[in-house]
């Protein structure tokens, strides 16, 4: 699938990205939509940044640019500027980790790079606390809808079907009529 490339070809981030995202992401790890679209969506952030903290074109982006240091100030700025949550930091910093340490597996001359983007550390957060709702919250919940108008009443019956199977918003979400018995 990846055709040999020349040593200068291995330097630029640009087809990292697109063997990360096509290769490893979809191809090897066949992680969900939802996470395809994370990573994404984290390389759309972090690209533009790098390329804004080097004054170069994202297109022309070298690997090494992508320091420790550079990323660390992107991880800033999540929290920040984006007033993003560690968690959501910590998000985007495993997808970094797991972009390092691709590129690191398939090129040795990007190991000292690899190791030092993955020695940036996850800060510690707050365990969740699992709580779950009372009878008199879950009746507040299921009595919202407005049911006398059809968006009111499929409101109604998504709730409740969340509810009573313990499914998953994005469970729901890709459920067919040929999947209800």
């Amino acid at each position: 699938m990846w055709e040999a490339v020349t040593m200068t070809d291995t330097m630029l981030m640009a087809p990292w990205v697109r063997r990360f995202l096509l290769e490893h992401v979809v191809g090897e790890r066949n992680v969900s939509l939802n996470t395809q679209k994370s990573y994404r969506d984290m390389l759309l952030q972090l690209l533009p940044f790098i390329a804004a903290q080097v004054h170069r074109p994202i297109e022309r982006l070298m690997v090494s640019e992508l320091s420790a240091e550079r990323i660390r100030l992107f991880l800033k700025e999540v929290e920040g500027k984006r007033r993003c949550t560690v968690r959501t930091r910590n998000q985007r910093l495993s997808t970094i980790h797991a972009l390092a340490r691709f590129i690191g597996q398939h090129a040795p001359e990007h190991l000292q790079w690899c190791a030092q983007v993955r020695l940036i550390p996850f800060k510690k957060t707050m365990d969740r606390l699992i709580t779950c709702l009372d009878r008199e919250e879950i009746k507040a919940i299921l009595s919202a809808p407005v049911r006398s108008n059809p968006q009111g009443e499929r409101d109604y019956a998504l709730l409740l079907y969340l509810y009573n199977s313990g499914s998953r918003v994005s469970e729901a979400a890709q459920l067919s009529i040929q999947d209800v018995d």
